[in-house]
């Protein structure tokens, strides 16, 4: 059988959990999903708007969304300091008032909290983002695997997946390159493995990138 499971849906509710917490009517849900999506998208369009006064890239390992009645509370999982942190009041207040012009809502309060990740070379998002700097600045594929590998190696993870697809190295038929490293039990549920899908856009073409991370478990 081939693996077409999400790792992230598989283990929802034992290693996994939502990154959104909130309630709706069953009509009413889908209006919920896009809040959700234009949240997001309005953080990361900003972040990498303004990624020339930071130094490397956006570092962002996932966003939380909780919803009350008269309440939205947006928590941002960032790897490096940027604009968002280092005391910068100003960058997240810009960022709340675009996110509350982007919603359009005057019943409920839009309240954001940045929080910093410890190991961020840990976490998928980052790494896939890391990749994708790497490709786009000519570095060798497999070079830039291996380097990414090493340094998901450094957090004491316990094993490391990563694969890309596409027009790898201008090919006209597309490909698929993949390297691991230690363990990476996937049928496991007890085994808690981070897992993103990330696309960046070469000169090439566009290039898919997944990475599956063993942080823990047996």
């Amino acid at each position: 059988m081939a693996q077409k499971i999400n790792p992230l849906g598989f283990r929802l509710g034992t290693t996994q959990n939502h990154h959104s917490f909130w309630f709706a009517q069953s009509k009413s849900f889908f209006i919920g999903l896009q809040e959700d999506k234009k949240i997001r998208d309005c953080i990361k369009n900003y972040v990498q708007k303004n990624m020339s006064i930071s130094s490397g890239f956006e570092g962002i390992a996932h966003i939380e969304i909780q919803k009350r009645i008269d309440l939205i509370q947006v928590i941002i999982y960032i790897g490096f300091p940027n604009l968002l942190i280092e005391g910068q009041r100003r960058g997240i207040e810009e960022l709340q008032t675009n996110v509350q012009k982007e919603l359009n809502s005057v019943n409920r309060r839009l309240s954001i909290a940045i929080t910093r990740v410890e190991k961020p070379y840990g976490h998928p998002n980052i790494l896939a983002e890391y990749i994708a700097l790497q490709l786009k600045n000519r570095v060798p594929l497999r070079k830039a695997m291996k380097k990414a590998i090493e340094l998901t190696e450094q957090t004491d993870t316990k094993g490391i997946k990563v694969q890309i697809a596409g027009r790898i190295y201008g090919k006209e038929v597309a490909c698929l390159e993949w390297i691991r490293e230690g363990r990476l039990p996937l049928q496991t549920i007890r085994a808690k493995i981070d897992h993103c899908s990330y696309t960046v856009r070469t000169v090439s073409g566009v290039l898919g990138i997944k990475i599956w991370i063993f942080v823990d478990g047996k």
